[in-house]
């Protein structure tokens, strides 16, 4: 068999896959809108000029189409939702720095920091979250919430949080960089200037930590990297020798504990 024949196989079965992925995307599509149509209420308009269509349910709650709609849309902007609006990018960011200090690239992975992340950031915000829930989600699952009220009423505990995170510099910059005036009162902070604002923020925190985690390292460094000049052993790499010293000291000290615990009390503890 030649190479082109595989080749041509291969390209084969890719272009099969994606039919068929394709047209699995569309069946759930054409189910979904079907589900909603069936569940639909047309009601002619009151100028008798058109229709209008109620999508809410018999129970006067959203549909359970309605509700698999929105859950896909969320899952698919979860991860923006996750950086912006929450402690992960910190977190994130404070442990990277925290692995680069230690003079270890991969070791601990992305998956594993982004997992310790993320559920340190639940822990964080879990309070928030609640809130959220109790009285957005589920008056909206009740039906005593349109979509739109239970948006404005589901923001309110989120925008308070972050702002007790954001600094009045940032925010100030970015008031100015959109052209609008000074806010009234924090309530009434837009989310579009808000949330960039709060990132650098965030940004910058991390940063300060990330500062203070590298100095006991650096300081290991210039020893030995010294010790190994005065040997004559310039063409050994310090980073081989100060290695071992660095894992012994951040053993000694409990660094994961302590940097865990300075992340938790920079947020106050949780929510």
């Amino acid at each position: 068999m030649s190479v082109a024949r595989v080749v041509g196989d291969a390209r084969a079965l890719r272009r099969i896959a994606l039919l068929l992925a394709a047209a699995l995307a569309l069946v759930v599509v054409v189910t979904l809108v079907t589900g909603t149509a069936a569940q639909a209420q047309v009601t002619p308009d009151d100028q008798g000029e058109g229709v209008t269509i109620d999508i809410n349910g018999v129970d006067g709650g959203p549909s359970g189409s309605i509700l698999t709609l929105l859950g896909i849309t969320l899952l698919s902007v979860a991860p923006a939702l996750l950086l912006m609006m929450s402690s992960f990018t910190k977190i994130f960011v404070v442990l990277a720095m925290t692995r680069n200090a230690l003079s270890l690239p991969t070791i601990p992975p992305n998956q594993v920091l982004a997992g310790l992340s993320l559920f340190l950031s639940l822990f964080i915000m879990w309070p928030v979250l609640t809130e959220i829930n109790t009285v957005a989600v589920q008056p909206y699952i009740d039906g005593s919430l349109t979509f739109t009220q239970a948006i404005d009423v589901g923001q309110l505990p989120l925008q308070e949080w972050m702002l007790r995170f954001t600094r009045e510099e940032d925010l100030a910059l970015m008031t100015r960089m959109a052209g609008q005036p000074n806010p009234a009162d924090p309530s009434s902070v837009p989310m579009y200037t808000l949330i960039p604002a709060f990132m650098i923020s965030e940004l910058r925190a991390a940063f300060i930590i990330g500062f203070v985690i590298f100095i006991p390292f650096l300081v290991i460094d210039l020893v030995v990297a010294a010790a190994l000049m005065s040997m004559g052993m310039m063409m050994l790499p310090p980073v081989m020798i100060s290695l071992p010293f660095k894992i012994l000291l951040f053993i000694l000290v409990d660094g994961w504990g302590l940097i865990i615990r300075a992340l938790l009390e920079s947020y106050g503890g949780v929510g």
